[in-house]
């Protein structure tokens, strides 16, 4: 019998599950456990790290790797969701995972799982723990697809649990208040394990809730810190070993904030690892991230793409993109059960002119004479296109060397520019 390709393996599993979303981990913990019992674990047993936030889930992720690559740490990453390719999500050592390897772990899975539904995500998430389980790592990187509590990567435990933020977003499954919201993602922690907060603003009572998971929680602002130069072009990082305060000076600032650098840093040396200050320092200083202030140059247009879907992450962008001198171009695109009312308040003052389109590739995305409708409500010009592509190479085409074109939204939204520009170059 002929092996299936990866993309057939893909196609099969987004259509097997009745829903896209289906939070609980009484499927999937029975499956890998199943799975556990096939595939013995390696002697060297790494870190766990994992991660959950509303918005920098993926710059710590990637902050980390970065970190851990510099020191010849062998390292494992699952992050979600994919930009260009399915393999992107799982890398191992800094190299996307080949299709041999994702799809030997998926008809593994489908083996064990016998009569068991899992949704696509789940799927996902058991393939990178069976290829990590089969790797000789140091550390493996998870990062949250939802939530925390009923998260997939929850079915193991995490060495360090790491919090980079919240706020309202996918309230739909998570809850209707940041307090709500902040108690699932609070569920990745562990008792007597390190537990890092970069959510400054902790909503009334999740800290008391942060006490009860008996963690051993660090949070920026009280327990590690960063400070800005006055130039705001590098920081210094006040961090907590071994119950000492230790600095790191002259970390030069790049595309990603640097409260999720600092975290990132704090996260390792709660793990244990040993880490140089100049390597560090080199890491962070090379570090960038796909879809998160991505900065390039399309037809001579200077380019920014931003995963920005919610006010919170729109609000960063903000700051981002009101230095510019020329006018600026919006192309955006979000899923229906986002507040793009939120998002079009926080950039209005910043955009000339909105380029809007609806995303093609999923059921859930919002109507695009629906977005623009809003954008007209906040008296601001703007077109809906037939498709993102089309939106896009309009907006190139009106703009000069001295404007900026922002992709930003939902992943569908930048993923389907950063594939076109792919096909195009």
């Amino acid at each position: 019998m002929t092996s299936r390709s990866l993309q057939e393996w893909l196609t099969s599993v987004e259509a097997r599950h009745p829903n896209e979303i289906d939070l609980g981990l009484e499927r999937i913990s029975e499956v890998w456990s199943r799975i556990q019992t096939k595939i013995p674990e390696q002697l060297r047993k790494p870190k766990i790290i994992t991660v959950a936030g509303t918005n920098g889930k993926g710059s710590c992720v990637a902050a980390m790797q970065a970190i851990l690559l510099e020191h010849n740490y062998a390292v494992g990453s699952f992050t979600s969701p994919h930009f260009v390719r399915y393999n992107e999500r799982i890398n191992i050592n800094g190299e996307v995972a080949s299709d041999r390897l994702i799809v030997d772990a998926f008809e593994l899975i489908e083996d064990m799982r016998e009569s068991i539904s899992l949704t696509y995500f789940e799927i996902n998430a058991l393939a990178s723990l069976l290829i990590f389980r089969q790797s000789q790592l140091d550390c493996v990187l998870l990062e949250v697809g939802l939530g925390g509590r009923l998260d997939a990567v929850n079915i193991v435990d995490a060495d360090v649990a790491v919090l980079s933020s919240i706020d309202l977003d996918h309230q739909e499954w998570l809850g209707d208040s940041r307090l709500k919201i902040g108690i699932e993602k609070i569920g990745i922690s562990r008792p007597g394990k390190p537990f890092i907060i970069s959510e400054e603003n902790l909503p009334d009572g999740l800290l008391e809730a942060i006490k009860n998971t008996q963690a051993d929680y660090l949070r920026l602002g009280k327990n590690f810190k960063y400070e800005m130069n006055s130039s705001g072009d590098q920081f210094s990082a006040y961090l907590v070993t071994q119950g000492l305060v230790v600095s790191i000076k002259s970390l030069q600032t790049n595309d990603l904030l640097p409260k999720n650098i600092v975290t990132a840093i704090q996260a390792l040396l709660s793990a244990e690892f040993d880490l140089s200050h100049n390597l560090i320092r080199k890491a962070v200083s090379n570090l960038s991230l796909t879809g998160r202030q991505q900065k390039l140059i399309y037809r001579g247009i200077p380019v920014l793409l931003d995963v920005a879907h919610n006010p919170a992450a729109a609000r960063v962008l903000a700051g981002n993109v009101s230095q510019c001198s020329g006018a600026i171009y919006a192309v955006a695109s979000v899923l229906s059960d986002k507040d793009w009312m939120g998002i079009v308040s926080e950039l209005n003052d910043f955009i000339d002119e909105w380029f809007i389109a609806e995303i093609s590739d999923n059921p859930r995305a919002a109507d695009g004479q629906q977005l623009l409708e809003m954008v007209y409500t906040s008296d601001r010009k703007g077109v809906c296109y037939a498709s993102i592509e089309e939106a896009f190479l309009q907006a190139i085409a009106g703009a000069t060397s001295d404007d900026k074109v922002v992709v930003f939204g939902s992943f569908h939204t930048v993923s389907t520019v950063l594939a076109f520009i792919e096909r195009e170059g």
